[in-house]
Protein backbone atom coordinates (compact mmCIF):
# COMPACT_ATOMS: atom_id res chain seq x y z
CA UNK A 1 0.00 0.00 0.00
CA UNK A 2 2.67 2.70 0.53
CA UNK A 3 4.67 1.98 -2.22
CA UNK A 4 1.82 2.96 -4.30
CA UNK A 5 1.33 5.91 -2.26
CA UNK A 6 4.81 7.14 -3.17
CA UNK A 7 3.93 6.54 -6.29
CA UNK A 8 0.88 8.49 -6.70
CA UNK A 9 2.32 11.34 -4.95
CA UNK A 10 5.75 11.44 -6.97
CA UNK A 11 3.12 10.87 -10.21
CA UNK A 12 1.01 13.85 -9.46
CA UNK A 13 4.37 16.14 -7.99
CA UNK A 14 6.09 15.80 -11.18
CA UNK A 15 3.25 15.62 -13.46
CA UNK A 16 2.39 18.93 -12.55
CA UNK A 17 5.77 20.18 -12.14
CA UNK A 18 6.27 18.92 -15.72
CA UNK A 19 2.91 20.09 -16.84
CA UNK A 20 3.88 23.91 -15.13
CA UNK A 21 7.17 24.31 -16.83
CA UNK A 22 5.56 23.08 -20.62
CA UNK A 23 3.25 26.04 -19.91
CA UNK A 24 5.91 28.37 -19.31
CA UNK A 25 8.06 27.15 -21.83
CA UNK A 26 5.46 27.79 -24.60
CA UNK A 27 4.34 31.38 -22.60
CA UNK A 28 8.44 32.74 -22.83
CA UNK A 29 8.53 31.07 -26.30
CA UNK A 30 5.36 32.05 -28.16
CA UNK A 31 6.51 35.45 -29.40
CA UNK A 32 9.50 33.89 -30.84
CA UNK A 33 7.40 31.01 -32.73
CA UNK A 34 5.13 33.57 -33.52
CA UNK A 35 7.69 35.13 -35.54
CA UNK A 36 8.92 38.40 -33.26
CA UNK A 37 11.79 39.66 -34.36
CA UNK A 38 14.50 39.49 -31.87
CA UNK A 39 15.31 42.60 -31.53
CA UNK A 40 11.77 43.47 -30.77
CA UNK A 41 10.49 43.82 -27.26
CA UNK A 42 8.36 40.59 -25.82
CA UNK A 43 5.49 41.18 -23.84
CA UNK A 44 5.80 39.57 -20.24
CA UNK A 45 4.41 36.61 -18.95
CA UNK A 46 2.71 38.93 -15.84
CA UNK A 47 0.66 40.09 -18.88
CA UNK A 48 0.32 36.65 -20.30
CA UNK A 49 -3.11 34.70 -19.35
CA UNK A 50 -1.18 31.96 -18.38
CA UNK A 51 -0.56 33.38 -15.23
CA UNK A 52 -2.16 32.04 -11.96
CA UNK A 53 -3.05 28.50 -11.20
CA UNK A 54 -5.89 26.46 -13.34
CA UNK A 55 -8.99 24.92 -11.77
CA UNK A 56 -8.06 21.76 -12.76
CA UNK A 57 -4.25 21.95 -11.44
CA UNK A 58 -5.53 23.24 -7.50
CA UNK A 59 -7.47 20.60 -7.66
CA UNK A 60 -5.32 18.22 -8.94
CA UNK A 61 -2.42 19.40 -6.16
CA UNK A 62 -4.96 19.50 -3.76
CA UNK A 63 -5.56 15.79 -4.26
CA UNK A 64 -1.41 15.60 -4.15
CA UNK A 65 -1.52 16.74 -0.87
CA UNK A 66 -4.15 14.59 0.51
CA UNK A 67 -2.24 11.39 -0.94
CA UNK A 68 1.19 13.04 0.29
CA UNK A 69 -0.52 13.73 3.99
CA UNK A 70 -2.15 10.06 4.36
CA UNK A 71 1.22 8.80 3.15
CA UNK A 72 3.63 10.59 5.75
CA UNK A 73 0.94 9.95 8.54
CA UNK A 74 0.85 6.00 7.72
CA UNK A 75 4.63 5.75 7.54
CA UNK A 76 5.66 8.11 9.96
CA UNK A 77 3.14 6.88 12.99
CA UNK A 78 2.77 2.50 12.17
CA UNK A 79 0.43 0.82 14.71
CA UNK A 80 1.06 3.33 17.74
CA UNK A 81 4.91 3.85 17.02
CA UNK A 82 6.71 6.84 15.50
CA UNK A 83 9.62 5.80 12.28
CA UNK A 84 11.11 9.20 11.83
CA UNK A 85 14.65 10.90 10.33
CA UNK A 86 15.69 13.47 7.71
CA UNK A 87 14.30 12.13 5.01
CA UNK A 88 11.10 12.35 6.88
CA UNK A 89 11.47 15.71 7.68
CA UNK A 90 12.34 17.21 4.26
CA UNK A 91 9.14 15.32 3.15
CA UNK A 92 7.18 16.51 5.82
CA UNK A 93 8.64 20.20 5.56
CA UNK A 94 7.67 20.32 1.56
CA UNK A 95 4.31 18.75 1.92
CA UNK A 96 3.45 21.61 4.16
CA UNK A 97 5.74 24.02 1.85
CA UNK A 98 3.27 22.92 -0.96
CA UNK A 99 0.14 23.16 0.89
CA UNK A 100 1.05 26.85 1.85
CA UNK A 101 1.72 27.71 -1.99
CA UNK A 102 -1.66 26.27 -2.86
CA UNK A 103 -3.66 28.58 -0.11
CA UNK A 104 -1.26 31.00 -1.29
CA UNK A 105 -2.20 30.95 -4.83
CA UNK A 106 -6.21 31.53 -4.36
CA UNK A 107 -4.62 35.11 -3.87
CA UNK A 108 -1.50 35.96 -6.04
CA UNK A 109 -0.67 34.34 -9.38
CA UNK A 110 2.57 32.86 -7.84
CA UNK A 111 4.07 31.08 -11.09
CA UNK A 112 7.80 30.92 -10.34
CA UNK A 113 6.86 29.56 -6.77
CA UNK A 114 4.94 27.12 -8.17
CA UNK A 115 7.87 25.84 -10.43
CA UNK A 116 9.94 25.61 -7.31
CA UNK A 117 7.91 23.99 -4.82
CA UNK A 118 6.88 20.93 -6.52
CA UNK A 119 10.27 19.63 -8.22
CA UNK A 120 11.44 19.66 -4.98
CA UNK A 121 8.31 18.01 -3.01
CA UNK A 122 8.14 15.35 -5.73
CA UNK A 123 11.90 14.28 -5.27
CA UNK A 124 11.66 15.12 -0.99
CA UNK A 125 8.23 13.31 -0.61
CA UNK A 126 10.51 9.78 -2.58
CA UNK A 127 13.34 10.27 -0.49
CA UNK A 128 12.12 8.10 2.50
CA UNK A 129 12.52 5.16 0.11
CA UNK A 130 16.16 6.26 -0.11
CA UNK A 131 17.08 6.87 3.31
CA UNK A 132 15.12 4.55 6.22
CA UNK A 133 17.80 4.43 8.72
CA UNK A 134 15.43 6.14 11.43
CA UNK A 135 14.47 5.23 15.01
CA UNK A 136 11.64 4.25 16.37
CA UNK A 137 10.42 6.37 19.24
CA UNK A 138 8.77 4.58 22.48
CA UNK A 139 7.42 7.47 23.62
CA UNK A 140 5.33 8.82 20.66
CA UNK A 141 1.87 8.15 21.59
CA UNK A 142 2.56 11.08 24.46
CA UNK A 143 0.01 13.93 23.76
CA UNK A 144 2.82 16.77 24.42
CA UNK A 145 5.00 14.82 21.79
CA UNK A 146 2.48 14.95 19.42
CA UNK A 147 1.29 18.49 19.55
CA UNK A 148 5.37 19.31 19.69
CA UNK A 149 5.64 17.24 16.61
CA UNK A 150 2.64 18.92 14.83
CA UNK A 151 3.80 22.85 16.12
CA UNK A 152 7.54 21.91 14.99
CA UNK A 153 6.61 20.48 11.38
CA UNK A 154 4.34 23.56 10.67
CA UNK A 155 6.69 25.62 11.31
CA UNK A 156 9.31 24.34 9.18
CA UNK A 157 6.75 24.27 6.27
CA UNK A 158 6.26 28.11 6.71
CA UNK A 159 10.34 28.65 7.03
CA UNK A 160 10.50 26.74 4.12
CA UNK A 161 8.14 28.64 1.39
CA UNK A 162 9.78 31.35 3.16
CA UNK A 163 12.93 30.39 2.05
CA UNK A 164 11.95 29.53 -1.64
CA UNK A 165 10.66 33.51 -1.49
CA UNK A 166 13.76 35.21 -0.38
CA UNK A 167 15.52 32.91 -3.27
CA UNK A 168 12.96 33.87 -5.60
CA UNK A 169 13.07 38.01 -4.67
CA UNK A 170 17.24 37.76 -4.81
CA UNK A 171 16.60 36.39 -8.37
CA UNK A 172 14.25 39.38 -9.47
CA UNK A 173 16.65 42.47 -7.41
CA UNK A 174 19.03 40.72 -9.46
CA UNK A 175 17.43 41.13 -12.40
CA UNK A 176 16.14 44.69 -11.69
CA UNK A 177 19.68 46.08 -10.92
CA UNK A 178 20.86 44.13 -14.43
CA UNK A 179 18.19 46.19 -16.30
CA UNK A 180 19.45 49.47 -15.23
CA UNK A 181 22.45 48.31 -16.98
CA UNK A 182 23.06 46.78 -20.33
CA UNK A 183 22.48 43.58 -19.17
CA UNK A 184 18.34 44.34 -20.15
CA UNK A 185 19.15 43.39 -23.67
CA UNK A 186 20.59 40.33 -23.16
CA UNK A 187 18.16 39.25 -21.20
CA UNK A 188 14.87 40.32 -22.63
CA UNK A 189 14.04 37.02 -24.28
CA UNK A 190 15.51 35.33 -21.76
CA UNK A 191 13.39 32.16 -20.03
CA UNK A 192 14.55 33.24 -16.64
CA UNK A 193 13.14 36.65 -17.46
CA UNK A 194 9.66 35.26 -18.56
CA UNK A 195 9.94 32.84 -15.56
CA UNK A 196 10.23 35.70 -12.76
CA UNK A 197 7.69 37.94 -14.61
CA UNK A 198 5.30 35.53 -13.66
CA UNK A 199 5.79 37.03 -9.97
CA UNK A 200 3.74 39.49 -8.08
CA UNK A 201 5.63 43.16 -7.58
CA UNK A 202 8.82 43.03 -5.21
CA UNK A 203 6.67 44.75 -2.52
CA UNK A 204 3.85 41.56 -2.68
CA UNK A 205 6.52 39.48 -2.53
CA UNK A 206 8.13 40.96 0.54
CA UNK A 207 5.04 41.80 2.43
CA UNK A 208 4.17 37.49 1.73
CA UNK A 209 7.66 37.15 3.06
CA UNK A 210 7.58 38.34 6.43
CA UNK A 211 3.94 37.17 7.12
CA UNK A 212 5.49 33.88 6.83
CA UNK A 213 8.57 34.42 8.70
CA UNK A 214 6.32 36.38 11.57
CA UNK A 215 3.87 33.20 11.88
CA UNK A 216 7.24 30.63 11.69
CA UNK A 217 8.50 32.77 14.09
CA UNK A 218 5.44 32.20 16.13
CA UNK A 219 5.33 28.56 16.09
CA UNK A 220 8.97 28.17 16.22
CA UNK A 221 8.53 30.11 19.81
CA UNK A 222 5.74 27.26 20.30
CA UNK A 223 7.80 24.57 19.23
CA UNK A 224 10.60 25.17 21.62
CA UNK A 225 8.57 26.07 24.50
CA UNK A 226 6.64 22.69 23.80
CA UNK A 227 10.07 20.61 23.76
CA UNK A 228 11.44 21.52 26.84
CA UNK A 229 7.85 21.18 28.23
CA UNK A 230 8.33 17.70 27.11
CA UNK A 231 11.91 16.92 27.49
CA UNK A 232 11.31 18.10 31.17
CA UNK A 233 8.42 15.73 31.61
CA UNK A 234 10.59 12.90 29.62
CA UNK A 235 13.76 13.31 31.51
CA UNK A 236 13.51 15.85 34.63
CA UNK A 237 15.24 18.42 32.43
CA UNK A 238 14.20 21.46 30.40
CA UNK A 239 16.96 21.77 28.16
CA UNK A 240 19.73 19.33 27.04
CA UNK A 241 22.37 21.23 25.06
CA UNK A 242 23.22 19.62 22.30
CA UNK A 243 23.89 20.51 18.93
CA UNK A 244 19.55 19.96 17.98
CA UNK A 245 18.77 22.67 20.84
CA UNK A 246 21.93 25.07 19.93
CA UNK A 247 20.71 25.16 16.35
CA UNK A 248 17.52 25.74 16.98
CA UNK A 249 17.85 28.29 19.78
CA UNK A 250 20.19 30.15 17.13
CA UNK A 251 18.12 29.86 13.85
CA UNK A 252 15.11 31.49 17.09
CA UNK A 253 17.34 34.44 17.76
CA UNK A 254 18.23 35.12 13.91
CA UNK A 255 14.83 34.96 13.05
CA UNK A 256 13.57 37.27 16.47
CA UNK A 257 16.32 39.39 15.31
CA UNK A 258 14.89 40.28 11.55
CA UNK A 259 11.82 40.84 12.67
CA UNK A 260 12.73 43.26 15.08
CA UNK A 261 14.88 45.10 12.96
CA UNK A 262 11.92 45.08 10.16
CA UNK A 263 9.63 46.47 12.85
CA UNK A 264 12.23 49.11 14.69
CA UNK A 265 14.45 50.14 11.29
CA UNK A 266 12.16 49.07 8.02
CA UNK A 267 15.11 46.39 7.20
CA UNK A 268 15.12 44.76 4.03
CA UNK A 269 16.52 44.39 0.59
CA UNK A 270 19.69 41.92 -0.34
CA UNK A 271 21.04 41.82 3.44
CA UNK A 272 17.77 41.22 5.11
CA UNK A 273 17.00 38.12 2.40
CA UNK A 274 20.21 36.75 3.03
CA UNK A 275 19.42 36.90 6.74
CA UNK A 276 16.68 35.00 5.81
CA UNK A 277 18.67 32.33 3.90
CA UNK A 278 21.08 31.90 6.97
CA UNK A 279 18.25 31.83 9.50
CA UNK A 280 16.69 28.98 7.71
CA UNK A 281 20.09 27.22 7.14
CA UNK A 282 20.65 26.90 10.87
CA UNK A 283 17.17 25.82 11.63
CA UNK A 284 17.54 23.05 9.01
CA UNK A 285 21.23 22.56 10.81
CA UNK A 286 18.62 21.80 14.07
CA UNK A 287 17.41 18.88 13.00
CA UNK A 288 17.71 17.87 9.84
CA UNK A 289 20.79 18.19 9.37
CA UNK A 290 21.98 16.60 12.16
CA UNK A 291 20.02 13.54 11.61
CA UNK A 292 21.20 13.43 8.02
CA UNK A 293 25.27 13.81 9.35
CA UNK A 294 24.67 11.10 11.98
CA UNK A 295 21.90 8.89 10.02
CA UNK A 296 23.57 8.89 6.53
CA UNK A 297 27.16 9.60 7.46
CA UNK A 298 27.57 8.31 10.85
CA UNK A 299 25.39 5.32 10.59
CA UNK A 300 24.15 6.41 14.06
CA UNK A 301 20.61 6.51 15.25
CA UNK A 302 19.37 9.37 17.01
CA UNK A 303 16.11 10.59 18.73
Amino acid sequence: MDIVLYALTALLYGGLAVAGWRAHRHTALGPALAGVPAGAPVPSARASKASGMSGIGRALLFIALLVHGVLLHTTIFPQNAMVFGFAFALSAMFWLGAGIYWIESFFFPLDGLRLLVLPLACVASLMPLLFGGVRVLPYSAAPMFKLHFLIANIAYGLFAIAALHAILMLMVERRLQGMRGLAARHTSNSWLTSWLDTLPPLLTLEKLLFRLIAAGFVLLTLTLVSGIAFNEQLVDRAIKLDHKTVFAFLSWLMFGALLTARRVSGWRGRAALRWVLASFVALLLAYVGSRFVFEVLLHRAVV
